[in-house]
C-alpha cells in the first residue's frame, strides 16, 4: 500500500530498463508497491485493458487507475505523492525543471536510441558505428551531469532527481554491455563524473532493492540475440 489505503501496482518485466525507472521512482519517493511480472508473449487481460493503446509495460495502477509510459509514470509519482517521505524528483524552479527535462530528452533521443541499435545491428560495421554514436552521446552527457549537479553527487544535486531516475534505469545494462562486449560506456578515463555517478547511484539502497542481477541480464541478452539470429536464418530460407 502507498499511503492512506491507496494501492500501487506496477505491471512490468524484470529486464526492462523502462520498468526499472518506475520502480526507482517509487522507491526513492519512499512508496511501497506490488510488482506484477508480465509475460509479453502472453499479455494479461489486466495489461491489455490498462494500456489498450500501446499494450506495453510499464503500467502503474494507482487505486485501479492506470498511468502508462515510464517518463509519465515518474513525473506522476513525483506529483501525486508530493508529500511522501522522499525528496521531489523534479526541481521546484521552472528553469531547472526545464533543464532536467532537456537532459532526459537527450538521454532518450541520442543516448538510448543509438545504444539500442548496437544490440540490433546485423553487421560488425553497423555495430561499431552505433557504438561510436553511443559513446559520443555519453561524452555530451558528462557535461550535462556537471551542469545539473552543481558540484553535488547526482544530476539532482545532493539528492537523486528526475534525470538520475531516467538514466538509473539503464545502470544494470551498462554493466551487462561491458560483460557482453567489453565496451565500457562510462569509462573513468573518458567520463570521470559519469563513472563516479554510476558507482554512487548503484550503491544506494533504494537502487539495490530493485536492480536486476547483471549475470541474469547477460544470459537474457544472449538468449534474445540467439533468437534473433535463428529468426533471421529462418527468414532467409
Amino acid at each position: 500500500m502507498a499511503r492512506g489505503g491507496e494501492e500501487l501496482k506496477l505491471l512490468g518485466t524484470w529486464a526492462s530498463p523502462f520498468v526499472l525507472r518506475a520502480q526507482l521512482a517509487l522507491r526513492f519517493k519512499g512508496l511501497s508497491f506490488e510488482n506484477v511480472e508480465e509475460d509479453l508473449r502472453n499479455k494479461s487481460g489486466l495489461l491489455l485493458t490498462s494500456n489498450p493503446v500501446h499494450k506495453a509495460v510499464p503500467v502503474l495502477l494507482h487505486s485501479g487507475s492506470p498511468v502508462c509510459e515510464s517518463l509519465v509514470i515518474v513525473q506522476y509519482v513525483d506529483e501525486a505523492f508530493a508529500g511522501a517521505a522522499g525528496p521531489p524528483l523534479l526541481p521546484v524552479d521552472p528553469y531547472e525543471r526545464a533543464v532536467a527535462r532537456f537532459w532526459v530528452a537527450f538521454i532518450e533521443d541520442k543516448l538510448l536510441a543509438a545504444w539500442q541499435k548496437v544490440f540490433m545491428a546485423k553487421t560488425d560495421e553497423e555495430k561499431a558505428e552505433w557504438m561510436k554514436q553511443t559513446l559520443a552521446a555519453v561524452d555530451v552527457l558528462e557535461g550535462g551531469l556537471k551542469e545539473c549537479s552543481k558540484c553535488g553527487s547526482f544530476f539532482g544535486g545532493d539528492n537523486v532527481g528526475y534525470v538520475d531516475i531516467v538514466l538509473g534505469g539503464a545502470v544494470p545494462w551498462v554493466h551487462a554491455t561491458e560483460a557482453l562486449s567489453g565496451a565500457r560506456l562510462f569509462d573513468a578515463g573518458r567520463v570521470p563524473l559519469l563513472a563516479a555517478w554510476l558507482e554512487r547511484f548503484g550503491a544506494l539502497k533504494e537502487a539495490k532493492a530493485v536492480m536486476p542481477d547483471v549475470e541474469r541480464l547477460v544470459e537474457h541478452a544472449k538468449m534474445k540475440q540467439a533468437e534473433a539470429v535463428a529468426a533471421g536464418a529462418a527468414g532467409d530460407n
